[in-house]
């Protein structure tokens, strides 16, 4: 097993060499020791420092081969001379040490374009490469002197020492997609709106609909928060598929998709959700045959039939659908409920099963006199599943013939209640009103801040740690509610402060319907019994979060089942991970294998891109976010109108000239 030898990383200096292993220091990042697997790393070389593990590396060969990533990736972008020219210097100045042609003439001029680089160059790739470089000729000195003075190439140049890179960025790496972000804006403030859409379908092909109901927990970690506030980057998302859409443009695809092989193989996917047509999308992009089985008798899943049209229009939504089922490779089975003897079936007969079906089973609220068959309690899913087969496809009847001039109570904190009480507002109720446990932070952080935001605006009014104790009703219906109050008590000790009933602050509420929205369950009948499928503590599906295969082989999932509900995000990026895998899988004599960059995208994760303590300089700050164009209150609650109209071309080149292009690249030795 590796240890740590030594590392600069972010600041954190520790020196282990020459000392004997208990009196080694330990660093407070998880730093890659190991690769993966049994392979032990070397070294690891990034935007922030250089950690390495090995006693016998070669830092000057390290330096060097950083520095030709980097001069790669300079010479495609070249928007800045520091950064191009620069880049190319340290790799030949390097190179040249490396080999044991170089002077200490050479070392001078390299200290001297790192500094500059780190000045002047525009983007945070040209400003933080040279930093390492720096660190390793100031810690690794003699090695240098070595090859200088000796005239002789470092010990392992040209060795076999494997040298593995990636590029990120703090908000590609928060995504769980891990979508290209900085290029995806890029193509906005260039106005070519179709580069945008092409770096966002490299590892996210549902568009139209992450620019519109994504979380964005990306801007969490866009380090321009750190200056002033974040870049509104899930708005800038919906342009490049709107631009297609909007101009009838064919299917702009990451690459030309592989003509479908006829070789036998293919794979079936159990929902068509967003987890199932990201999977069947990429999976079809390599040419592998892909079958979809559906229970609804529309395509899309949950957020077809639960997200409102007023968050996620459905001809927008049918955009994103369109671009996996148009697939040659793809085809799809509606009105299909797969039950564990079909599962049986459909496993005998295919290369691969992925499970991707949502959480679709509203659980309760653990009420006193809690009755799911009284009159008035209609569980989240079916009350929306209700609005939007109504509203989207004219399937059923409106839900207004429930709820106009009723009041409602919902219990929940997350997105689903949000959509059950603004819906209700569109439905006519009189009053709605939502209970949630925790506080106004803690429903934003669960949600998003427009979220929240536009429900109060609407008329939905909350009450904070708060619980129902007990459901009154008159022997048919749901006649209302004791609702216990209470106050968060700070732990004395420090630890998570505890929420703690008011005595004497009992409510009692008067009300026609109670709609559960405080989680989903699985509907876990799909799994025969005798598979034995390990579970999670959760209850969803177990996998080891890597490569999304059960616990038995060739059965994967992704998404809701592996997990629980989850985000459209986190569904997209965990399907086309398993995608991946299931790609090399049914070709590989059945062993899950990851890529390099899977592998790297895993390290970075763990370690953290985004730094929220970093100062940012040689930036203006001030520079306020763009805020788009919203329909008021009284035009959008009584419709399903979309509420967020998007940018105006002048504010999403404003927005996007706020990015700073923060790119960094990561490297690790093997």
């Amino acid at each position: 097993m590796a240890k740590l030898l030594f590392s600069t990383w972010q600041g954190e200096l520790i020196d282990n060499r020459g000392k004997s292993s208990d009196e080694w220091s330990k660093s407070g990042f998880k730093l890659p020791e190991t690769y993966h697997g049994e392979r032990d790393s070397k070294a690891f070389i990034g935007w922030d420092g250089v950690a390495i593990f090995d006693e016998d590396i070669d830092a000057v060969e390290l330096a060097n081969q950083y520095a030709a990533q980097y001069q790669e990736y300079s010479e495609a972008c070249g928007r800045c001379a520091p950064g191009r020219w620069g880049g190319k210097i340290l790799y030949d100045l390097l190179d040249k040490i490396a080999r044991g042609e170089g002077s200490h003439d050479d070392v001078a001029h390299l200290k001297e374009i790192g500094q500059t680089m780190m000045t002047t160059s525009k983007c945070e790739i040209g400003k933080t490469v040279p930093k390492p470089i720096l660190d390793l000729m100031e810690h690794y000195k003699d090695q240098f002197d070595t090859c200088i003075d000796a005239q002789i190439a470092s010990k392992h140049y040209g060795g076999d020492t494997s040298y593995i890179a990636k590029v990120t960025a703090p908000c590609t790496d928060l995504c769980p997609a891990h979508v290209d972000i900085p290029a995806y804006i890029e193509g906005v403030r260039d106005m070519v709106f179709t580069d945008s859409l092409a770096a966002t379908r490299q590892t996210m092909p549902l568009a139209h609909t992450c620019g519109r109901v994504c979380p964005h927990p990306c801007e969490d970690a866009c380090r321009r928060m750190n200056l002033d506030e974040p870049i509104s980057i899930m708005e800038l998302k919906r342009l490049g598929a709107d631009y297609e859409t909007d101009h009838g443009l064919d299917w702009l695809h990451p690459a030309e998709p592989k003509p479908l092989k006829n070789d036998g193989k293919k794979v079936a996917i159990i929902g068509a959700g967003p987890a199932g047509l990201t999977a069947a999308y990429y999976l079809a992009l390599e040419g592998i045959k892909v079958d979809i089985f559906e229970e609804l008798p529309v395509n899309g899943g949950e957020v077809a039939v639960g997200v409102p049209e007023y968050r996620m229009p459905i001809d927008k939504y049918n955009k994103d659908i369109d671009l996996v089922l148009d697939m040659e490779a793809v085809s799809i089975t509606n009105n299909c409920r797969v039950d564990a003897e079909k599962l049986k079936e459909i496993e005998a007969e295919y290369d691969a099963t992925l499970l991707g079906f949502g959480a679709r089973l509203s659980k309760k609220v653990r009420a006193n006199n809690e009755n799911p068959d009284m009159g008035g309690y209609w569980g989240a899913i079916a009350m929306l599943d209700k609005v939007n087969l109504w509203h989207k496809y004219d399937i059923g009847s409106p839900a207004s013939n429930e709820l106009k001039d009723k009041t409602v109570v919902c219990v929940g904190g997350g997105f689903t209640s949000m959509d059950v009480v603004r819906c209700s507002i569109r439905e006519g109720a009189k009053k709605v009103i939502m209970l949630y446990r925790r506080d106004e932070k803690t429903i934003i952080r669960n949600t998003t801040y427009e979220e929240y935001h536009e429900s109060v605006e609407e008329g939905v009014e909350f009450i904070f740690h708060s619980a129902i104790e007990e459901i009154y009703d008159d022997g048919e219906n749901i006649t209302g509610l004791k609702v216990n109050t209470f106050e968060l008590v700070p732990d004395p000790n420090g630890g998570r402060a505890q929420l703690v009933k008011i005595e004497g602050g009992d409510m009692e509420i008067e009300c026609d319907y109670l709609i559960p929205a405080v989680s989903q369950a699985l509907d876990l009948q799909i799994i025969p019994d005798d598979w034995n499928i390990e579970m999670t503590s959760w209850n969803s599906i177990l996998t080891n979060g890597k490569d999304y295969m059960t616990s038995r082989e060739g059965l994967f999932a992704a998404g809701d089942c592996e997990y629980g509900p989850m985000t459209i995000v986190n569904a997209v990026g965990q399907a086309r991970r398993a995608a991946s895998v299931i790609s090399r899988y049914i070709y590989n004599g059945g062993k899950c294998t990851l890529l390099d960059d899977e592998i790297m995208e895993d390290h970075l994760s763990r370690l953290k891109v985004y730094n929220k303590k970093e100062t940012i300089t040689g930036w203006m700050p001030g520079i306020p976010r763009q805020e788009s164009e919203k329909l008021g209150v009284e035009e959008r609650k009584t419709n399903n109108k979309e509420v967020n109209l998007g940018f105006t071309g002048e504010e999403a080149i404003a927005e996007a000239e706020r990015c700073m292009r923060c790119y960094y690249i990561s490297m690790v030795a093997v």
